[in-house]
């Protein structure tokens, strides 16, 4: 399984990310090509080699004609903001949202470029109309601004599809510190924007007094990111470095691996990190734990378990804990904390070792059944039905579910006589 890691210790922004992709491998003419498919004029993507305090990288440019004479002049990555229409600006100096979901739509780039793109651009929209207090459809880019997004935007979905990573992972995301100009004023970094868009991922703060990461790199990551850790593990194949505009007291870099997720070469063995949640409950009626287990399965959980413990005092109680990715970690701490009676939790990351899977259909004489195969070295190591389907069959047709489980047994048997 390839991975993509973003090591985002000097934070991102949108020519940091394009920058890391280039110089991790994506072909700068493929970039070109399908950038063009968007028919917009007014810009020249370029890149160039440069470093920030000895290590060194791609910087990605893009310089846009301005004037009746076509004037040149480089994008502020990250600095040109969405503006209102209540500024004083001229409106065929904007593009809103709607503009440029046409733009987008109308091009000739894929479904997936495309929808990534957009989604992307909403988030960023969704949050600058939260912080200002205004509907989306007010929230407008100002030319030289929107053609700035527009590349940084759909640039990374068109690097992303190139590399067509299996899994995306980011470390926490380092905001910087102090203040930062933009059309609105003044404003603390992270800008307001920064901070909704990156509501429930894993920040630090203060690495250096300026921005480190921009609205657009923040929403680069909420959208392709699968997975937040600091602890990844997975085999190191590529790097690429981002190089940033400005240069800070420590190296202004976004850092990007290209990997595999897997700790055994070829032994089909994948780690991965994830949250541990548990508290321990001896005063709930035992008849809502059903409920709580059905709820937090609902909302993504990968297991929950309950284990029958002594507490202080010698009290019977039961320990309720709950295995999910980190991403949504936070909403199924909320979930225990208002619908048991218990008045905390603890948080762990764990490491989980996954064998690889494989599901197929299997046709058995009582109706078809999902089976599940772990593989390891190449092997077919288990294989078991997928429950619901064997609960399934037995209902309808009225016999007990160890008969199904009997005849499947018997057909993988069958299927796989030496194992494998």
């Amino acid at each position: 399984m390839t991975v993509l890691y973003y090591d985002c210790f000097s934070g991102i922004s949108g020519d940091m990310n394009l920058g890391a992709l280039i110089d991790l491998g994506v072909d700068p003419d493929h970039l070109k090509s399908e950038l063009r498919k968007l028919n917009l004029e007014g810009f020249k993507l370029e890149w160039v080699t440069d470093s920030r305090k000895g290590i060194s990288g791609t910087r990605a440019i893009v310089k846009i004609s301005e004037g009746p004479g076509k004037t040149e002049k480089s994008g502020k990555h990250g600095q040109s903001g969405p503006h209102h229409g209540s500024e004083n600006h001229d409106h065929s100096d904007h593009r809103n949202l709607d503009d440029i979901r046409r733009i987008i739509e109308n091009s000739r780039l894929n479904e997936f470029i495309k929808k990534k793109s957009l989604e992307i651009f909403q988030k960023v929209a969704e949050a600058e109309a939260k912080v200002h207090g205004k509907s989306v459809d007010d929230i407008h880019f100002h030319e030289v601004g929107a053609i700035d997004s527009i590349v940084d935007i759909v640039g990374a979905a068109i690097c992303i599809d190139y590399l067509k990573p299996d899994r995306i992972i980011s470390s926490s995301v380092e905001l910087g510190g102090g203040f930062v100009k933009c059309a609105h004023g003044i404003l603390p970094v992270p800008a307001p924007a920064t901070v909704e868009i990156l509501k429930d991922i894993p920040v630090k703060y203060g690495a250096v007094q300026s921005e480190t990461t921009t609205p657009t790199g923040a929403a680069i990551l909420a959208v392709f990111t699968d997975q937040f850790s600091d602890k990844p593990h997975f085999r190191i194949q590529k790097t690429g470095y981002g190089i940033g505009e400005r240069d800070h007291d420590i190296p202004n870099v976004l850092r990007v691996h290209l990997g595999m997720l897997e700790s055994h070469s070829g032994s089909g063995i994948e780690m991965h990190t994830a949250s541990l949640i548990e508290c321990n409950i001896d005063d709930m009626n035992p008849e809502i734990f059903g409920f709580i287990m059905d709820q937090l399965f609902e909302k993504g959980a990968d297991d929950v378990f309950i284990t029958p413990i002594i507490m202080k005092k010698a009290r019977p109680a039961s320990k309720l804990s709950v295995l999910c990715s980190e991403t949504i970690e936070n909403d199924l701490t909320e979930l225990l904390l208002t619908h048991t009676t218990s008045l905390g939790v603890r948080k762990y990351t764990v490491e989980k070792t996954l064998l690889k899977r494989e599901y197929q259909k299997l046709q058995t004489k009582y109706g078809p059944v999902t089976l599940k195969t772990a593989i390891y070295k190449g092997k077919k190591l288990k294989s078991k039905p997928e429950y619901e389907d064997c609960v399934r069959l037995a209902k309808e047709h009225n016999i007990p579910v160890n008969v199904i489980y009997q005849e499947i047994n018997r057909l993988i048997a069958n299927l796989y006589p030496d194992g494998d």
